[in-house]
C-alpha cells in the first residue's frame, strides 16, 4: 500500500469515532506499529485534527479554535484552502506571504498545535491536493442539487451519486454511490482528472444513501 493511500485509510478509520489502538491500525494497513506512530505524527503536522499517544490510542478531535476567535468549519476550510493554494504558487512573493501568514497563525495557536501548523506546509504528504480544488464548485452544486456526475480517475470513468464532501487537513474527499461499480466510494478530489455534471437528478433509494454507507 502506497504511503498516501495508507494515510487516507487511517483518516477514514479514525473518522468512525472512538479510540483506535496503533496495533489495530498496523494490522489494518499491513505495516509495523512504529510506522503508525510516524504516520500519526505526519497527519497531525499536516493539519488533520488527530490526537492520541502510544499505548493509549488515536482519535479525530473537534474543530480548531484560534483564540480569541472561534472559527466555523467553513472558515477553517476557506483559510486552509487559501494558504495551500497560494503556498504552491509560482509567484515567489505570494508563496512567501502564505508561509508568513501561516507562521503568524502558528504564533497564536496552542503550543502543540502551533508546532504542527508550522511544519504543515513543508511536509504535507498530499502535495498535489490543490489539483482537486477546481472541482469543488461543481461538486458542491451537485451534492446540493442531487445531480449525478461523471468522473475520470486515472484510467477509469464512473457515474456517481455525490452524497457529501469531506475535508481532512487540506485533503478533500467525496462520499458517493458509484453507479458504475455499484458500491460506495470515498474519492480524493485530487485524483479526479475530469468531471462532467449529467442531466437529471437522482432520488434516494434503499442501500444507496449516506445512512446505508458502511
Amino acid at each position: 500500500m502506497k504511503r498516501t493511500d495508507r494515510l487516507m485509510t487511517l483518516i477514514q478509520t479514525l473518522r468512525t469515532g472512538g479510540l483506535h489502538q496503533a496495533e489495530a491500525l498496523a494490522r489494518r494497513t499491513g505495516v509495523h506499529v512504529r510506522t503508525i506512530y510516524r504516520d500519526m505524527e505526519t497527519l497531525a503536522a499536516s493539519g488533520v485534527p488527530v490526537e492520541g499517544a502510544r499505548g493509549i490510542g488515536y482519535r479525530i478531535t473537534a474543530d480548531v479554535t484560534l483564540p480569541p476567535l472561534n472559527l466555523t468549519t467553513a472558515e477553517v476550510e476557506a483559510l486552509t484552502i487559501g494558504l495551500a493554494v497560494v503556498a504552491e504558487s509560482r509567484e515567489a512573493e505570494l508563496a512567501a506571504a502564505a508561509r508568513s501568514l501561516n507562521a503568524k497563525l502558528t504564533a497564536v495557536l496552542p503550543e502543540q498545535t502551533g508546532e504542527a501548523s508550522a511544519r504543515a506546509l513543508a511536509i504535507y504528504p498530499f502535495a498535489q491536493a490543490a489539483r482537486g480544488f477546481q472541482h469543488l464548485p461543481a461538486l458542491r452544486k451537485a451534492v446540493r442539487a442531487r445531480q449525478r456526475v461523471q468522473v475520470t480517475l486515472g484510467d477509469r470513468t464512473a457515474t456517481l451519486r455525490p452524497l457529501r464532501l469531506d475535508y481532512w487537513g487540506r485533503l478533500w474527499t467525496l462520499a458517493a454511490w458509484n453507479e458504475t461499480a455499484r458500491r460506495f466510494e470515498d474519492l480524493r478530489l485530487d485524483r479526479i482528472t475530469q468531471l462532467r455534471p449529467l442531466p437529471g437528478l437522482f432520488v434516494d433509494e434503499p442501500g444507496k444513501t449516506l445512512a446505508d454507507r458502511p
